[in-house]
């Protein structure tokens, strides 16, 4: 196996355990609000908080993997939120919650931009499309998982139990990733120069710091970070108050709450598709048509099953329809991350955090509207009315974004080549 099939399968892990760790609270919720005595509107705070502080870190994080390399900041991010994953299971009061919810959600934010560094360094430029599917389709499978675990778990130690074991995981992960992997692949001990340059040439880190001047002024950066706002406010859903909305709107049992795994593992499917569908696309009809095609395609069919989640009056129908529209919005975001390196290329990992930043504030939005929204209705289907807006608004978004118009475009990028490969050219 070729070391950049090991460092995606690393990538992969790393995506279960955030989402094992993520969606943990949303399996435990229920049951957290009868211990705590929390109201719908106070946990869409408790939701929200992770995605406020998970915002407020992913620009940080990306620059900082940027100028020092995603092993060591991954190595530190993903200690740093398995201590507050198992802080959880201790917690009493409310104030208190809504602490340790906060700083976990500080060390989650680093994973995805840094991860996109190692996907820049790491795969061939033809692949990140499918290496994108990979990543996200694993991190479905860790929240497919979460609530396998969690439920039994509850059952029979009640809720506090599955934060303390979902820590460990992480501090597992940390450890291996450190001793083993390299940013570069020159580095590598183990790997081939044929292998180098079939990742091809590596762009060294930037460490004059992002032109976000330039980058602010560049249409391309709007028209991404909108998309993952409008996307990101529906998928926040699925990760705060799907295991809520089954059990107030639909009656499941705790039990039942097995079955919410469904929505995860169509997810997991739709990532993986979605991502070789769109290098296949972006092969045969271009960069900019196959990047169009897959993103309004996934946005539409998620909105036409949110419209059916609202007309269902049947518990397992409207698990089934959001299950299909959940799928709509994963088949999309292997593309949309491909995007972001598209476009932001030497400054990839800061890219991909602000379009993370901006599109977590949209979660927090979401998470604290939907507990409002249902409450002041009485009808926990009356919160995806806006979801179905803004789906609609990403849809234009798509329509009009070009991912060949470069961020960065005016400034000539630096090139490495590893010295091997430069010695064998030199040599020729």
């Amino acid at each position: 196996m070729k070391q950049h099939h090991r460092v995606l399968g690393m990538l992969a892990g790393l995506s279960i355990v955030t989402y094992l760790d993520r969606v943990c609270i949303a399996v435990a919720g229920p049951a957290m609000q009868d211990s705590l005595h929390i109201s719908p509107q106070a946990w869409g705070w408790v939701t929200g908080v992770f995605f406020l502080s998970y915002g407020l870190f992913e620009i940080p994080t990306g620059a900082l993997g940027d100028r020092i390399g995603p092993r060591r900041v991954l190595t530190r991010i993903v200690l740093w939120w398995s201590a507050f994953t198992s802080l959880t299971a201790f917690v009493t009061t409310y104030p208190l919650l809504l602490l340790v919810r906060f700083c976990f959600g500080a060390g989650e934010a680093g994973a995805y931009p840094n991860a996109s560094i190692v996907i820049a360094r790491w795969i061939p430029a033809k692949n990140r499309a499918r290496a994108w599917g990979i990543v996200w389709m694993t991190s479905q499978i860790g929240a497919a998982l979460s609530p396998v675990i969690v439920v039994p778990l509850q059952m029979r130690y009640g809720w506090r139990a599955s934060f303390m074991v979902f820590g460990i995981l992480g501090v597992v992960w940390a450890a291996v990733w450190s001793w083993w992997f390299r940013d570069r692949p020159h580095e590598m001990p183990g790997i081939t120069e044929e292998e180098v340059r079939d990742i091809g040439t590596e762009r060294e880190s930037v460490h004059g710091g992002v032109p976000w001047a330039e980058a602010l002024r560049s249409p391309s950066l709007w028209y991404m970070t909108g998309i993952s706002v409008c996307y990101v406010y529906v998928f926040g859903f699925f990760q705060a108050w799907l295991q809520t909305y089954l059990v107030r709107a639909h009656g499941f049992t705790s039990a039942a709450l097995m079955l919410s795994s469904v929505p995860y593992v169509v997810g997991a499917c739709a990532n993986a598709v979605g991502g070789v569908v769109t290098d296949r696309l972006v092969h045969r009809l271009g960069l900019r048509a196959g990047r169009r095609i897959v993103g309004m395609v996934g946005l539409s069919v998620a909105v036409v099953f949110l419209v059916a989640t609202i007309f269902t009056t049947s518990g397992l129908w409207a698990l089934v329809f959001l299950s299909l529209a959940y799928a709509g919005i994963l088949a999309q975001q292997p593309n949309l991350c491909a995007l972001a390196l598209d476009v932001g290329r030497r400054h990839a990992g800061a890219v991909f955090g602000f379009g993370n930043m901006a599109s977590q504030m949209a979660s927090l939005t979401s998470s604290v509207a939907f507990g409002y929204v249902a409450e002041y209705f009485g009808n926990y289907n009356a919160p995806f009315v806006p979801m179905l807006a803004t789906l609609s608004l990403g849809i234009y978004f798509w329509s009009r974004v070009d991912p060949e118009r470069e961020i960065f475009a005016a400034r000539p990028e630096p090139v490495f080549i590893a010295p091997a490969v430069a010695a064998d050219a030199h040599s020729a």
